[in-house]
């Protein structure tokens, strides 16, 4: 009888605030789309190289990154961890990721934001290195807590260069180039982390995962001078 009185007081605060937003007034309808206009966030992309980089870089550090696909291994084999282990690890990216977003939510990346975005993949790349070289719970939990924090950190930065430097009206198309590669890469880099441990182990698999991350971080700083170049989000 509780749970219906409470469920029944949530059904009322949601009619309550959906009947206070306010109808704002709607765009003049658009022509059709045409097959220009389908392919049209692509060549954006493509011909911006600060977005391009971005987005790519996105791509291929998270494809081979994907060593939290392996943690089922690493707590039965090798850390010895059990399921409440798994648990522990599966948790620790999120933690480590929580407490960057508290810290950049008080002091935001205002210089370099560019160079910040390439070290912060590169830290994500060495701490999964050490994470694959571990044998040590301790360890480990520390390590995947820096990956997360890592991530967040270039997260935040692409998300926001990609958002400010595309123009309002291509900003929807653009937003889902990047919506496609971000998940088409965790997809592909769990994948990938499956295979490379079939292979080689699961130990040589991390490791050539964390490698290979820090080698696209390098090699695109390189390629895309004008990103890495970056200073301010503006």
């Amino acid at each position: 009888m509780r749970s219906i009185r409470r469920q029944l007081l949530f059904w009322l605060l949601a009619m309550i605030f959906t009947g206070a937003i306010r109808q704002m007034q709607q765009a003049p309808p658009k022509d059709s789309a045409s097959a220009g206009d389908l392919f049209a966030g692509v060549r954006f992309v493509r011909s911006n190289p600060a977005i391009f980089g971005t987005i790519s870089l996105d791509l291929f550090a998270v494809l081979f990154g994907g060593v939290v696909a392996l943690l089922p291994i690493y707590a039965r084999d090798i850390l010895q961890a059990g399921p409440f282990g798994l648990g522990v690890l599966r948790a620790a990216p999120a933690i480590g990721a929580l407490l960057t977003t508290v810290v950049l939510a008080r002091h935001s990346i205002n210089r370099k934001v560019g160079l910040r975005m390439f070290q912060s993949v590169i830290v994500f790349g060495a701490a999964t290195v050490v994470f694959a070289l571990s044998h040590w719970i301790w360890l480990s939990l520390l390590a995947l807590a820096v990956l997360g924090a890592a991530d967040t950190v270039s997260v935040v930065i692409r998300f926001s260069l990609v958002q400010l430097r595309t123009p309002d009206d291509m900003r929807g198309r653009v937003g889902a180039v990047n919506f496609l590669f971000i998940n088409a890469s965790n997809q592909l880099g769990q994948f990938e982390s499956g295979v490379t441990a079939a292979l080689f182990g699961t130990i040589p698999a991390a490791v050539l995962g964390g490698v290979a991350t820090i080698a696209v971080a390098l090699l695109w700083m390189k390629l895309f001078p004008t990103l890495r170049d970056v200073e301010k989000l503006e």
